[in-house]
């Protein structure tokens, strides 16, 4: 069976192509890409250098430790990339902007995306501007480069992409895409160590169910992350009525 034609295709621009396909290349993602429901172009930085022993880095400006990855060369990088100018230019960095999963649908939605991934002490902040690249991070913490994190960005837009998923309702109920982490889930054995799986979940009634789910995803959010909590709490709960 011939490969399907993508319209959804990411583009990564590392000093470490060899770090992919990676995780992309199994299990959901790996499928996909196989069956042509999305691409990955991956392309080497250091190819844009000039020198002999292709640098890419250079001291900081001002002093300090580390090197930082200079402008001219990383903006020959992305200028040889054939995108269209409404394609998303992203950046990790854990100075960005914290990824959602109201950004993560915004860029499945897109024709696809550019991602740079970051080394060393940073990039220059002069091709950032110059190239209107858009800062994400996906956590609090400091990795090694932009590798893992663009793999997860990537993971995260393409099980959204029309046909990954086995059904279109299969990631409807799971954490943040109704601003509430997901319900406990339970599966056989019935009883597990003394732990048996919540009567209402085997007695049938599905509005039972549901409204069960509902409120274990409600004490959960509430319990583990209060930013969420507040912010979904603010926009559904009754006037006159606080969690607690």
């Amino acid at each position: 069976m011939a490969p399907q034609q993508t319209s959804w295709r990411a583009t990564v621009l590392t000093l470490f192509p060899e770090m992919f396909p990676g995780p992309l290349g199994v299990s959901l993602a790996g499928r996909a890409l196989a069956a042509g429901l999305w691409a990955l172009e991956v392309r080497d930085i250091r190819a844009s250098a000039t020198d002999r022993h292709r640098s890419v880095d250079d001291t900081p400006a001002g002093g300090g430790p580390g090197m930082v990855l200079r402008a001219d060369v990383l903006a020959r990088a992305i200028d040889a990339v054939e995108i269209s100018p409404d394609r998303p230019r992203l950046l990790m960095s854990p100075r960005g902007r914290p990824l959602t999963q109201s950004r993560v649908a915004e860029l499945a939605a897109e024709t696809g995306l550019m991602i740079v991934c970051g080394r060393f002490e940073g990039v220059d902040q002069r091709v950032i501007e110059a190239r209107g690249l858009e800062e994400v991070s996906i956590g609090d913490y400091v990795l090694s480069g932009g590798e893992i994190p663009a793999m997860a960005l990537i993971d995260t837009c393409v099980r959204l992409l029309p046909g990954v998923m086995g059904k279109a309702e299969s990631g409807a109920d799971e954490s943040f895409s109704h601003g509430l982490l997901e319900y406990p889930q339970y599966t056989r054995p019935q009883e597990f160590e003394g732990r048996p799986i919540p009567e209402i979940l085997l007695s049938g009634d599905h509005a039972k169910v549901e409204a069960w789910r509902r409120a274990a995803a409600e004490a959960l959010t509430e319990a583990r992350r209060p930013d969420l909590w507040a912010a979904w709490a603010s926009q559904n709960q009754p006037k006159g009525k606080t969690g607690g």
